[in-house]
């Protein structure tokens, strides 16, 4: 049989317990900070994290949450070289954001409001991080 024929509802009630028990429910119970660029063609956005943030909100958990859309990030920083004018690195907003957890977790520092993250107006945007 192939995976495609994969008959979830029938399997038993211990499997679905274990899928329950690591399924995405938005209850997230420590600070979070997510990323995701405008452009990102592997995983979209719009069911990607703008799901799970709505989950996160939902639930009433968005003050643990920040939610960057990176405008012009997309998965990988490989195509920014073949896009320059329309991609930017998302690395260096990775950066950040770990920075900004790390604070927010650390020493109780709350990271900017979530939003999206233009592309830098002027410099390199290889060396632009910022949430802001």
């Amino acid at each position: 049989p192939s995976d495609a024929a994969y008959d979830y509802a029938a399997r038993p009630g211990p499997v679905h317990d274990a899928v329950a028990r690591i399924s995405l429910t938005g209850r997230i119970g420590r600070p979070m900070i997510t990323l995701h660029g405008t452009l990102d063609a592997l995983l979209p956005i719009a069911v990607q994290s703008d799901v799970y943030a709505r989950m996160i909100a939902e639930q009433g958990r968005s003050v643990l949450h920040r939610y960057y859309r990176i405008e012009g990030g997309t998965h990988v920083d490989s195509l920014y070289d073949t896009f320059p004018d329309r991609l930017r690195p998302i690395l260096p907003c990775y950066r950040a954001a770990f920075t900004a957890l790390t604070a927010w977790v650390e020493r109780g520092e709350v990271p900017p409001p979530s939003g999206t993250v233009p592309r830098p107006r002027s410099g390199a945007p290889v060396d632009t991080g910022s949430l802001t």
